[in-house]
């Protein structure tokens, strides 16, 4: 039985809830069409009561960042346990997730949010991303990326950001195809800079070794292998001496045949 009589909230609970009232309503559509009355009313409080938590709109905007922020950021996190590819599936499954559920939001928030040249905001995209460029490089068990495996895994972020961005824009291309193609971003990227270098090179063979024939990058090589017989021949081999990454990545290919 209720009684009709409303539960005061202390501060940091109140604070909270408009927290997850904004972000609700940021999730939805652009912040820049959210006015405080909207979140005041879905609160069930006063406009002048939201002022007196938030100095404005976009305090309160940053404090709703700040808490995406920190769950988009937790999706990449994934036990080091297994190959790497079907990790990363599982990765991209928990950020499209995101993605589908926040789309406006998330949007606004790789996008800078609705106050332009906000440091806040900035600073925290920022930590997402490198937030997720730590973790990959968890998953690779590198502590100190040479200069190409940083710009491999930098790279891929980025890519999975204007994947989604795009994505969002009409979601042409089912969610479950651009999660796996993805991950075979990720391995091609690496396949290419193992091609010029000898560390990226071995960092490759490491990974593959570990994957099993019908994982996502086993299904990649399956997909390119099924292409080669279409594809026309270089019109002339180059007699340039090749670096040494090809023999490894020729040697990884074998492994996932």
């Amino acid at each position: 039985m209720t009684t009709g009589v409303r539960r005061r909230m202390g501060v940091e609970e109140r604070k909270q809830q408009l927290i997850g009232v904004a972000l609700e309503l940021f999730s939805h559509r652009s912040p820049d069409e959210v006015s405080i009355d909207e979140i005041a009313a879905a609160a069930g409080i006063s406009r002048p009561l939201v002022y007196h938590y938030f100095p404005g709109k976009q305090s309160l905007y940053e404090a709703a960042l700040r808490r995406a922020a920190d769950e988009l950021a937790a999706r990449f996190v994934e036990p080091p346990h297994g190959p790497l590819g079907a990790r990363l599936l599982r990765v991209m499954v928990r950020f499209f997730d995101f993605v589908d559920e926040h789309g406006p939001g998330f949007a606004a928030l790789m996008r800078g949010g609705p106050a332009a040249g906000s440091s806040n905001a900035n600073a925290m995209i920022d930590e997402v991303r490198q937030a997720a460029y730590e973790q990959i490089l968890a998953h690779l068990d590198v502590e100190r990326p040479s200069a190409r495996l940083e710009l491999v895994v930098r790279s891929w972020v980025s890519l999975a950001e204007s994947t989604a961005l795009l994505w969002l824009d009409g979601r042409r291309v089912p969610r479950e195809e651009l999660e796996r193609q993805l991950v075979h971003d990720f391995a091609a990227l690496a396949a290419v800079s193992a091609a010029y270098d000898t560390e990226m090179a071995g960092i490759l063979v490491r990974i593959l070794a570990d994957e099993p024939a019908d994982g996502p990058f086993g299904e990649l090589v399956g997909r390119l292998a099924a292409l080669a017989p279409e594809l026309p021949g270089p019109a002339q081999a180059s007699e340039a001496p090749v670096e040494p990454g090809p023999a490894a990545g020729q040697a990884a290919g074998q492994r996932l045949a």
